[in-house]
C-alpha cells in the first residue's frame, strides 16, 4: 500500500488482485445496473458553492452519532461478503476504527464470529441483521449481539428476495453458503420466507426486546422512513444497496433531502450507494446525512491491502474531506449545508465513468 496514494490506485489494485468474478460481484449490479450509474450520475451532478474569507483554519470533521463522538462521520458499510476480500474480513473493519476515531459496521453474512471481530475492535462496531429465522431465533441474535458488544443493531429490510443480477449469471458465478455459519445461531440458506415475511410489526417488535438503538437499512421513501420513526427507529438508513438489489431505484443523493425532512430530527439518518471520494462523502453530509457509509469502496480498499489498505483508503477520504471543507469555508459539519451546493447550471462530465473516477482504464475505469 505505501506507493497507493489515492482512490483511483486503490480501485486499480484490487481489480488487479481479484478474479474477475469477485470484481463482478462487488461492482456490479442489478439488472442492467442502471441503479449503479444513476447513483454516481446524481453525485457528480452536484456543484460546489464555495465560500471565500471564513477564517479555516481550525477545521475537524467531528460529529455524534447514535451517542457515539466520533471524528470521521464515514462508516465501513455492512458487507456481508468481506471474506471474499481479504480472509480476515470484518477483522479488517474493526482493527482501523481506534486510530481514526471512527466507527464501524458488521455484515451479519460474514463468515467470522461475531465475538472474534469485537475482540480486536478498537472502537464502536454495529450489526447488521438479515432475519433468518422466526421471533425466537431473532431474539437470540439480539441477546448475542448485545452480549458481544457491539453499539446498536441495523435490520436490512431492501432484500427480501434474491435479486437479479446479471453479472453473476453471465460469469456463472454461485456464491454459496455455508450451513455452518458462525453467526446465524442455526439458521440455513441463502434466502428465507423469514426475510421475505418481514413487516413493521416485526420491527417494532425488535424495538421492544433490545435497548441498543435500532437502525432501518434500506429506506428509499419518505413514506417508509415516516413509518420507521413511528416504529421506533434511531436512525433511518437511507439506501439502494449499491444499486445490487432493484434496477431502476432512485439515486440515494436525489432523494435524501426529502427523507431528512420528513424525519424532521426524530431519527437520525444515514447513507450510502455510490460514495467513493471525499466530496462524495461531503455532499452526503451536505443533504442532511449524519454519517455516510461506503461499501465497494470497503471491499475493494481490503482486497488491494487488507487492514492497511483500508486504513489508508479511509485516510485519502479524510485528507480530500479536510481540504474541500477549506476551500468550502467550513470549518466543521455543523456549518455544512445545502447553501454549500448547486444544481444549476451542472452536468455530469463526458469523461464520467460508474465509479465517477474520470480516470484510466488501468485505475479502474469501468466501461460497462
Amino acid at each position: 500500500m505505501a506507493d497507493l496514494a489515492t482512490v483511483p490506485e486503490v480501485i486499480a489494485a484490487a481489480r488487479a488482485n481479484l478474479p474477475k468474478d469477485q470484481w463482478d460481484f462487488a461492482a456490479g449490479g442489478a439488472g442492467a445496473e442502471t441503479t449503479i450509474r444513476r447513483n454516481r450520475a446524481a453525485i457528480e451532478r452536484y456543484a460546489f458553492k464555495p465560500r471565500m474569507l471564513r477564517g479555516v483554519q481550525h477545521r475537524n470533521l467531528k460529529t455524534t452519532f447514535l451517542g457515539l463522538d466520533l471524528d470521521l462521520p464515514v462508516l465501513p458499510a455492512p458487507v456481508g461478503s468481506l471474506g471474499r476480500y481479504h480472509p480476515d474480513g470484518p477483522k479488517t473493519v474493526a482493527r482501523v476504527l481506534g486510530n481514526l476515531g471512527a466507527a464501524g459496521f458488521m455484515g451479519g453474512l460474514t463468515t467470522v464470529p461475531m465475538e472474534d471481530v469485537m475482540a480486536e475492535a478498537t472502537g464502536p462496531m454495529l450489526y447488521q441483521i438479515y432475519v433468518r429465522g422466526d421471533r425466537e431465533w431473532l431474539l437470540g441474535l439480539v441477546r448475542r449481539v448485545e452480549e458481544a458488544g457491539f453499539s446498536a443493531v441495523c435490520i436490512t429490510a431492501d432484500s427480501p428476495v434474491s435479486a437479479y443480477r446479471e453479472r453473476n449469471l453471465q460469469n456463472r458465478f454461485v456464491g454459496g453458503f455455508s450451513p455452518d455459519h458462525p453467526n446465524l445461531m442455526g439458521a440455513t440458506g441463502a434466502h428465507s420466507e423469514h426475510q421475505a415475511g418481514l413487516d413493521w410489526e416485526d420491527i417494532a417488535w425488535v424495538r421492544e426486546t433490545t435497548k441498543l438503538p435500532l437502525i432501518l437499512k434500506g429506506v428509499l421513501t419518505t413514506e417508509d422512513a415516516v413509518l420507521a420513526v413511528e416504529h421506533g427507529v434511531d436512525a433511518v438508513y437511507v439506501s439502494n444497496h449499491g444499486g445490487q438489489e432493484l434496477d431502476y431505484a432512485p439515486a440515494t443523493v436525489d432523494i435524501l433531502p426529502s427523507i431528512v425532512e420528513a424525519v424532521a430530527g426524530r431519527a437520525q439518518v444515514i447513507v450510502d450507494s455510490g460514495f467513493l471520494r471525499g466530496t462524495d462523502i461531503l455532499k452526503g453530509l451536505a443533504l442532511g446525512a449524519d454519517v455516510v457509509c461506503v461499501g465497494k469502496l470497503l471491499c475493494w480498499a481490503v482486497a488491494a491491502g487488507g487492514t492497511e489498505g483500508l486504513a489508508q483508503t479511509l485516510g485519502m477520504l479524510r485528507d480530500e474531506m479536510m481540504a474541500t471543507m477549506g476551500m468550502l469555508g467550513v470549518n466543521n459539519i455543523a456549518e455544512l449545508g445545502p447553501q454549500h451546493l448547486t444544481t444549476e447550471g451542472t452536468q455530469v462530465p463526458a469523461d464520467s465513468t460508474a465509479y465517477g473516477l474520470g480516470m484510466s482504464e488501468n485505475a479502474g475505469r469501468e466501461n460497462r
